[in-house]
């Protein structure tokens, strides 16, 4: 949701009350905040493309931390300077890239794996990679033997942000036993259910859903999954970047 901006007032409240209360209540206030029509995070992006275009730079600035405060990531800031530097200028491309770095900069060390449960966190999950938006890890704790042990089970990581496409289970079903860190899950139709250490979710068979980290958090839960699993479509960025 888009936070309430006060900008005008503090700069212009004196010098220039109308065009305080335009900035704050019309243009912040009534067209940012129209959220069912375009996400405040979709608004950053195309907001930051059209100062980027024009060159202002003072204003980009600014606008670069609000975006980042709506969702915005480090990869989709670089994608979008990155495709307009060949439409509007490689200069205006190149400065914008220094604010963004500086912005950016102290997002979290993706690089560092965390172990947020009492599991081994285990090796990157190169495998599924394709339906991950982010980096993900999985450490086979159980494994099917082919004869009294046919159910595997894996504790799987997700770093913050991290989070899987679609996907639904056929002939079988899937439990989670969130461990550690703070994620989602949710079930087509239905609201986003926030998990931490001790939550348990159980997906029936043919149920579409997906899961992950929440984006501050890293996040670990065991898996437990029978059947075969069709993979879907990923989860629209906006929305996941709707969650707290």
């Amino acid at each position: 949701m888009a936070k309430k901006q006060t900008a005008g007032r503090e700069n212009w409240g004196k010098f220039a009350p109308q065009f305080a209360a335009l900035n704050d209540d019309v243009l912040f206030g009534q067209v940012w905040s129209k959220e069912n029509e375009l996400s405040a995070h979709d608004r950053s992006l195309v907001t930051i493309a059209a100062l980027i275009a024009m060159g202002n730079t003072e204003q980009i600035t600014t606008h670069l931390k609000i975006g980042k405060q709506h969702g915005i990531t480090k990869e989709e800031i670089v994608a979008e300077i990155t495709q307009l530097a060949f439409y509007v200028g490689w200069p205006k491309a190149w400065s914008t890239f220094n604010r963004a770095k500086k912005i950016w900069s102290d997002d979290v060390d993706t690089t560092e794996v965390k172990q947020p449960g009492v599991f081994e966190t285990g090796p990157s999950n190169d495998r599924y990679a394709q339906y991950f938006v982010g980096k993900s890890y999985n450490k086979a704790l159980v494994s099917p033997n082919g004869k009294d042990v046919t159910v595997p089970v894996s504790n799987v990581t997700f770093e913050p942000g991290c989070h899987n496409n679609w996907h639904i289970h056929h002939d079988g079903s899937q439990i989670l036993l969130a461990v550690g860190g703070r994620g989602w899950c949710q079930e087509w139709g239905k609201q986003p259910q926030e998990l931490n250490p001790g939550d348990v979710v159980v997906v029936h068979d043919g149920v579409k859903h997906w899961h992950g980290a929440a984006k501050d958090s890293w996040f670990s839960h065991l898996a437990i999954t029978t059947g075969s699993t069709q993979w879907l479509e990923p989860v629209i960025n906006g929305e996941y970047n709707k969650l707290p």
